[in-house]
């Protein structure tokens, strides 16, 4: 087993590639242990957005913490998954301890730390990430200097050349990334205003577009991430929940993700038989991907549907999404960034997706969509018996989801015991 500083035993990790190859004998360690340590729920958890694994690890010390006080007659074991992702380090993780959390002063540069992290995520992009970063440091005038960056993005972008997994039948590649780079700079410095300045006293400034040019690298940064999410969840974890089916079937399985890991353990489900049962439930902590993704048909495109279409039925148990309208990450940035070419609408304020409208929605943003029968419920009916044991269920939990600032507000605000017991209570463990 991995970390004996870990805050619940047992505890496995299970680390994989941005191709979804699952490192070995980890898995099989955890194939071979599992029944041993006598295990009944296993508690499989993938991080979002973290500059390495000593983050991720953080993330599932405190996650984990409480839930042996929970539920103490349970036996239950915990998965690590361990996914090459990272986060700009500007961010603020709310409530972390500084040594693993902590954010610079917020500016338009790269700062070492994050330089550091796009070199670890992209090894054989090192000299394209060095180009970004000296145009931020220097910021050439005019749009002719925007148009070089977004070219310079475009090539981190084609850089990975791994199979994208679409939310939607619809989905094609955001036009952010494909459009006038310069007015996509604009566009996010726009946002980027907005955000920052809500709540503050009025005034007036005209946003730099060089802030909206990093926000462009994070964007595109981000959209790799999502798609290797996908990738993983299907090619790598989903082989090795039937791994563990097979070596262990009594075991009940519960996923659980944050940001882009929830869209990983959401595409394992594209990865399992029909006939493998061990899924109890999913556990959704502010989802990064299409809140149609298990949509029977889209509102804009009735021919057309999610990508997990029906997935859901994989769980022998309920389908959870926690979301929060205080999560900025979601609520303006993703819509901003996932809308497609020919989307023309003009998207200005902290609230981007009710001007671009639903279609690029994101599940920790408002729930699942378009899923006939889906419930919708808050935190406190959620924990207090009503949690329907199937199907699709959105709990708004921005009653604990409501601290961070910009740009990504309470994005990363899950580590709550209320969120534990949401993980207890979708797989009925007591």
């Amino acid at each position: 087993m991995a970390d004996p500083g870990m805050s619940v035993t047992p505890y496995w990790e299970l680390t994989f590639d941005a191709d979804g190859d699952v490192d070995g004998p980890e898995r099989d360690q955890l194939v071979a242990q599992v029944t041993a340590h006598g295990v009944r729920d296993l508690i499989v958890f993938a991080h979002g957005w973290n500059d390495d694994r000593s983050g991720a690890t953080a993330l599932y010390r405190r996650f984990f913490a409480p839930i042996p006080g929970l539920a103490p007659r349970a036996r239950i074991g915990y998965v690590g998954v361990i996914w090459p992702s990272m986060r700009f380090s500007d961010e603020p993780i709310p409530n972390f301890p500084k040594s693993t959390a902590a954010a610079p002063a917020q500016s338009a540069a790269l700062d070492a730390d994050t330089r550091r992290a796009l070199v670890a995520v992209f090894p054989d992009r090192a000299a394209l990430i060095g180009r970004l970063a000296r145009m931020l440091d220097e910021r050439p005038g005019g749009a002719q200097g925007l148009t070089e960056f977004g070219a310079l993005v475009r090539q981190l972008i084609d850089g990975e050349r791994r199979p994208g997994v679409a939310d939607t039948e619809e989905e094609g590649e955001p036009g952010v990334f494909t459009e006038d780079p310069a007015t996509a700079c604009e566009e996010f410095a726009e946002a980027l205003a907005a955000v920052r300045s809500a709540g503050a006293a009025p005034g007036f400034s005209i946003p730099n577009p060089w802030d909206g040019a990093k926000e462009l690298l994070r964007q595109a940064t981000y959209y790799t991430m999502k798609r290797r999410g996908g990738t993983i969840g299907e090619h790598g974890l989903g082989p090795v929940i039937e791994r563990l089916a097979a070596a262990a079937p009594g075991v009940r399985v519960h996923l659980t993700g944050h940001s882009f890991g929830g869209r990983l353990v959401s595409f394992a489900l594209r990865g399992l038989p029909d006939g493998v049962r061990t899924v109890k439930s999913l556990t959704l902590l502010q989802g990064a991907f299409s809140h149609y993704a298990f949509a029977e048909r889209l509102p804009q495109a009735p021919d057309k549907a999610g990508a997990l279409k029906d997935r859901q039925r994989r769980i022998d148990g309920p389908l959870v999404c926690c979301y929060s309208h205080f999560d900025q990450a979601l609520g303006t940035f993703y819509p901003l960034a996932s809308r497609l070419s020919g989307d023309d609408r003009s998207a200005v304020g902290s609230e981007i997706a009710a001007v671009l409208g639903p279609e690029w929605g994101a599940l920790g943003h408002d729930g699942v969509q378009a899923v006939p029968g889906a419930a919708r419920l808050d935190l406190a009916a959620a924990l207090n018996g009503s949690l329907p044991t199937s199907g699709c269920v959105s709990v708004d939990a921005a009653a604990v989801v409501c601290h961070g600032g910009p740009p990504a507000g309470a994005h990363s605000d899950i580590v709550h015991p209320e969120l534990a017991r949401v993980v207890l209570a979708a797989g009925r463990i007591s």
